[in-house]
């Protein structure tokens, strides 16, 4: 299974984060699948590149908690296709 969730960087005290596509069984520091983003929490900046963060979660990614908190407020998910469904 693949989640989008934070990925440390920076240095002491001065952490930022890269948002990245990475396999559940991967470490906080691990290999990612994909870097999709970036979040840096001192200045509060973010970076998102929304068409692959849409591409990860229309396959079944799953977003850890806080990284559902920044892709709330910058609404990706308005942008998420709804799902059809057919009624037989």
């Amino acid at each position: 299974m693949v989640k989008l969730r934070l990925k440390r960087c920076g240095r002491k005290q001065r952490a930022v984060y890269r948002i990245v596509a990475i396999d559940v069984r991967s470490r906080r520091e691990g290999r990612d699948l994909r870097k999709v983003g970036f979040y840096d929490p001192i200045k509060n900046q973010t970076y998102l590149n929304v068409p692959a963060i849409i591409y990860f979660l229309e396959r079944g990614a799953q977003p850890t908690g806080t990284v559902y908190d920044i892709l709330t407020k910058a609404e990706v998910f308005k942008e998420l296709r709804p799902t059809e469904t057919t009624f037989t």
